[in-house]
């Protein structure tokens, strides 16, 4: 168990679904290098596919009793689909653009095609995906290696390669599909939310540059963070997939509004919705519907009365309020270690407690 735990939270009804995430993490740490087909971090269109196909389906976790389920390493090419590129010559010679590999599948090969019949009752929403970085997780448990570890001063989970043998047994392990196998290397690697950017004042690169202001990162334990308020405090922020059992530290907040349906005759049908309760029950467990409840409420409470600390948060009026990454904490550990202090490079992220006497493991109400 870490000394603290570095969590974010994402606002699905806020993601716009537009991928600037997604670009900001592939430039930075996946783009070459036997790493084109991965994306630590990506926006899937619910309901769909998502990427790799069909992950929720492919196993992994933990049981009810604790004992690691087996898993499915998905397939390159079925699965995750093998990148091309579009053959641009073709169209100054005024012929069809190609792509330069067979078109299988890929990210977002499904979006924006929901469920539902057009126009009465159609639906879909958009969740953002990395690496969970969870207190449990599947992905430690299953690798024979000891390859893959939590870091004890924030929890982040990461994959020593020194020690990897690219047994890929921590994919089959993650219940999420989110371990990537290397085949250049033959080793695996995954999402390491940034922690290069973070030890200097930077939040994840798919935090800062998201457009739609969705992603609160922050330390669980630090009280005056959005993610402890989110999360503990109002209680609105919640895992993906809890019943997978290996307690992620990303955070959703479920979509809560959704026009009405209409009936045969195209006339809105007053108090309908057209998320279905039971998919938002399937994804983010029963907790869902309190959730729900409680931003409903704060909507109401400030309609009604102008104010709402719940809601001002969401809104995020301030983008550099949304991170709290304790820059005096990094630097403490990184003196403890006899590391090499780093100075930060935007002091505007430079918020947080001065956290000796912080405890991961204080209980919350």
């Amino acid at each position: 168990m870490s000394q603290r735990q570095l969590a974010m939270v994402m606002d699905l009804n806020k993601c716009i679904g537009c991928q600037t995430c997604t670009v900001a993490c592939k430039t930075q740490w996946t783009n070459r290098n036997g790493r084109e087909y991965m994306y630590w971090n990506n926006v899937e269109t619910y309901p769909g596919e998502g990427y790799p196909k069909k992950w929720q389906q492919m196993g992994g976790g933990f049981d009810a009793s604790g004992d690691l389920q087996e898993g499915v390493i998905p397939h390159i090419e079925a699965d995750y689909g093998i990148p091309w590129d579009y053959n641009f010559d073709s169209l100054a010679k005024g012929e069809q653009l190609k792509a330069n590999a067979p078109l299988t599948w890929g990210p977002n090969w499904d979006e924006d095609e929901g469920a539902g019949n057009f126009p009465s009752d159609n639906y879909f929403f958009y969740i953002p995906r990395i690496c969970n970085h969870c207190t449990n997780p599947g992905c430690l448990s299953a690798c024979p290696r000891d390859a893959i570890f939590k870091r004890d001063q924030d929890g982040v989970v990461l994959v020593d390669l020194d020690r990897c043998q690219g047994y890929r047994y921590c994919i089959a392990g993650c219940p999420y599909k989110k371990v990537y196998f290397n085949p250049k290397i033959s080793k695996t690697e995954k999402c390491i939310l940034c922690f290069p950017r973070i030890e200097r004042g930077l939040p994840p690169a798919c935090a800062q540059q998201c457009v739609g202001r969705i992603r609160f990162v922050g330390f669980l334990d630090d009280e005056e963070s959005q993610v402890h308020k989110l999360v503990h405090k109002y209680k609105v922020a919640i895992p993906l997939r809890p019943d997978y059992g290996t307690q992620p530290n990303i955070y959703y907040i479920p979509p809560t509004e959704s026009p009405v349906k209409f009936d045969a005759n195209g006339k809105p049908i007053e108090g309908s919705n057209r998320i279905p309760a039971e998919e938002l029950e399937k994804l983010f467990g029963k907790e869902v519907h309190e959730v729900v409840k409680t931003l409903k409420a704060e909507m109401k409470k400030r309609k009604e009365t102008g104010e709402s600390e719940l809601l001002d948060m969401l809104i995020a009026f301030q983008h550099s309020e949304m991170f709290r990454l304790d820059n005096n904490y990094y630097q403490e550990h990184a003196k403890t270690k006899g590391y090499k202090l780093l100075a930060p490079v935007d002091d505007r992220y430079i918020k947080g407690k001065n956290t000796k006497k912080i405890s991961f493991f204080k209980a919350h109400a």
